[in-house]
């Protein structure tokens, strides 16, 4: 195997093998002038090259600093930006710092030039024309019924529903069981079974599965459903329907991906229309109920457009693999004429970012880059639906999601959460690490206790936590594609979605420390010789909720 004499450095001579190991030789230093010579000379197609320190992530990390995440925090959560709701000017102002503080930084855009901007076309869904007819019963949208998502115009007529149970199908229970509901309208009720003893068939135990759990449930079984082709969903569940339809029925205002309007009707029933299909309340998964439906819907909607922010540094060795590191950037807006600045949610995220950048990028200037492509992607529209974030991954993904490594994301590092028992502050609650990928969950452990020894929390972690957490922050999307994830959390506050969530209660010094977590690990994933693997891949899902 080849070696050879590399380079000078005082009075030692550098011998570098094939395997790129330098020896150091000593040799007098009357005789340094005639070594240079000689090795000049002797060697003359040879590269000589001087040995590289490695870089120090530590002193990366140090640039992230309490004073300016405060300063930028101040700003970004500041009156000016009035809540930063969506499509709105605060949000606006929002999206043109974000992209100043990346141009400053010489930090470029994948989508060339000077745009940083992926726009992402929405729909401001007003309540939509509906009208229906049971056996002859005219029954009245809102009083009634009411539509759970944005659907296509058109016209049902059908002379069967087929009563499908619970809407369940699971490894320990399925209603749909040898069973064709393609093109059928279908009534589905809340909740899932239960043993005489009064534990559940699916959990075994007195907890509750997703099938229960009232914010999850209702996309759990809208996507089976539409997986097995149901044209019509009548979701009864009259326990919360008054609730539900005064934010659903009315003209709220929801916001939706434009051009994304669903082929299947999901509509949430009252008792009115469980009476005009049938007398009987019992359930009996599987049999048609004989009846004459009429179904008729237009959509209504305003068009707006809001923006990701995308920023990226292109890997030295490995380019076409990506981490994508995200915060979003939107927040409630004003509310009743007060402003929902959105300080901890997610202010401290976007911020948090912006200094992850920064590191990153002096990495760079040293000639030290990271091996990986690192993305920087600030999401529009969370506290909407995950609307930015899953227009990125479903509608048009900038970076092929099949060569993206994984996805940091950041949501509220900012505080504490004070129902946590324990008097450690230091602390930060990470959910998902583990859900698609061994190697990342055991290389964020490593990565913590090496540089910043905070406790890792997992107790949202439970995939029966009802929170539902893991569902409700934008690394969801990348999740559903088998990508694997890490969502850093400190927990909910009182302050949590009110005008109060504000600049003067974060905990800058936790803020700091929990930002030099993210960047450590980012800069992990981007720098180790094999891309993090996924050994616990599930089936691709349908979107998230807030």
């Amino acid at each position: 195997m080849a070696s050879y004499l590399t380079s000078l450095n005082g009075f030692f001579l550098y011998y570098r093998t094939a395997q790129t190991q330098f020896i150091p030789i000593m040799i007098k230093k009357t005789l340094y002038s005639l070594a240079v010579i000689t090795l000049l000379s002797g060697c003359k197609s040879q590269q000589v090259v001087a040995p590289v320190a490695p870089i120090n992530t530590i002193e990366l990390a140090g640039t992230i600093t309490e004073n300016e995440l405060k300063e930028k925090l101040y700003v970004y959560a500041s009156d000016e930006f009035e809540g930063r709701e969506t499509g709105e000017p605060g949000q606006k102002k929002a999206v043109e710092y974000l992209k100043n503080h990346y141009v400053k930084l010489g930090i470029p855009s994948p989508l060339g030039d000077d745009d940083y901007f992926q726009e992402v076309p929405l729909e401001r869904m007003q309540a939509p024309d509906m009208t229906m007819t049971i056996n002859g019963t005219p029954l009245e949208a809102i009083t009634h019924y009411v539509s759970l998502s944005s659907s296509k115009d058109g016209e049902l007529t059908a002379d069967t529903v087929i009563d499908m149970g619970y809407g369940i199908e699971s490894e320990q229970y399925s209603d749909y069981k040898n069973q064709d509901v393609n093109g059928k309208i279908v009534l589905i009720r809340s909740g899932e079974p239960k043993h005489h003893d009064g534990t559940y068939v699916i959990t075994g135990t007195d907890k509750t599965s997703k099938w229960s759990n009232m914010r999850q449930q209702f996309a759990a079984k809208r996507n089976l459903a539409k997986e097995k082709g149901a044209k019509m969903v009548l979701f009864y569940y009259p326990e919360i329907y008054d609730m539900v339809a005064a934010r659903f029925g009315r003209s709220s205002g929801r916001l939706s991906l434009k051009g994304n309007a669903d082929d299947m009707y999901m509509l949430l029933v009252g008792t009115d229309v469980l009476k005009a299909l049938t007398e009987s309340d019992a359930i009996n998964a599987g049999v048609p109920i004989p009846a004459d439906l009429k179904f008729n819907y237009q959509a209504k909607s305003d068009a707006l457009t809001s923006e990701n922010v995308i920023a990226y540094i292109k890997g030295s060795e490995k380019p076409e693999e990506y981490v994508v590191l995200s915060a979003h950037l939107d927040h409630e807006g004003i509310k009743n004429g007060e402003i929902y600045n959105g300080a901890d949610d997610d202010g401290s995220g976007s911020v948090a970012l912006l200094e992850i950048a920064e590191a990153f990028q002096v990495a760079v200037e040293r000639g030290q880059g990271p091996r990986r492509s690192v993305v920087f992607l600030h999401v529009t529209a969370e506290e909407k639906g995950l609307l930015g974030s899953r227009y990125y991954t479903d509608i048009d993904p900038v970076f092929p999601l099949e060569q993206t490594v994984a996805n940091l994301n950041i949501d509220m590092i900012g505080r504490v959460d004070p129902k946590r028992e324990s008097d450690n502050r230091n602390y930060v609650y990470l959910i998902g690490s583990d859900k698609l990928s061994s190697e990342l969950h055991e290389l964020s452990e490593a990565v913590n206790q090496k540089y910043t020894n905070i406790e890792l929390d997992y107790k949202y972690n439970d995939e029966n936590d009802p929170n539902r957490f893991y569902y409700r922050s934008d690394h969801y999307n990348f999740a559903k594609n088998n990508i694997p994830i890490i969502f850093y959390f400190n927990g909910t506050h009182d302050d949590y979605h009110r005008p109060s969530d504000t600049v003067d209660k974060i905990e800058y010094d936790l803020l700091t420390n929990r930002t030099k977590l993210v960047f450590h690990t980012a800069w992990e994933v981007a720098n180790r010789e094999g891309r993090v693997k996924v050994d616990k891949a599930e089936p691709a899902a349908g979107g998230g909720t807030n």
